[in-house]
């Protein structure tokens, strides 16, 4: 069953149960558009009103943007589970079939870029939530937290299981690109993260 298919208790004991997947990958994407569709309430909330009239349009685009990235993470727990799937059988295939490796690196590829979508997108909804902190309604500043928070998580869980996968790589040039692209990403967008954060926090102190 699809994921769009499910609803929150259902997905929650597929979670739990003793099953491989979904796992940390889909619980990544799930963070992720939990925190997208926060940024989607702050901009419902934001738009038509006449304090932020100066803004609207600029707004209306962040909530438009929000809205995909929140579609697109949602497919993401479905293609996660369906990219470890291959993969869990290949792991399967005993070591001294010589065709193990080869079936191994592809699977490990195609695994690693569910993962690697989730952490771009999450970082662009970070960006999302910083231009809100600016521009969205005060009466919902601290979902802008929260769904900064969140998308903080699918960051890093993303991360998590992408490299968990490029660590199983034969191809080490190609694991190191992509391990490079990660840590990049991560190094800037995790502080981005938490100066919003910081910011709406300290703005109840």
């Amino acid at each position: 069953m699809r994921m769009r298919e499910m609803g929150c208790g259902a997905f929650l004991d597929a979670l739990a149960a003793k099953t491989p997947a979904p796992g940390g990958g889909g619980a990544s994407a799930l963070m992720g558009a939990l925190g997208a569709a926060l940024a989607c309430m702050v901009g419902c909330y934001t738009v038509g009103k006449p304090r932020y009239a100066a803004v609207e349009a600029e707004v209306q685009g962040l909530l438009e943007r929000a809205e995909k990235i929140r579609t697109r993470l949602v497919e993401l727990i479905d293609e996660d589970a369906a990219a470890f799937e291959p993969l869990s059988r290949a792991y399967a295939i005993p070591k001294e079939d010589p065709s193990r490796g080869e079936i191994m690196e592809r699977c490990l590829r195609s695994a690693a870029a569910p993962p690697m979508e989730m952490l771009r997108l999450a970082c662009q909804a970070i960006e999302i939530h910083r231009e809100l902190l600016e521009k969205g309604s005060v009466m919902v500043r601290s979902d802008v937290g929260t769904g900064v928070i969140a998308c903080w998580g699918a960051l890093y869980g993303a991360a998590l299981n992408v490299k968990v996968n490029t660590k199983g790589m034969a191809d080490r040039a190609y694991a190191d690109e992509i391990n490079a692209q990660v840590d990049a990403l991560m190094e800037k967008y995790w502080k981005m993260a938490d100066e919003v954060y910081e910011s709406v926090f300290r703005g109840f102190s």
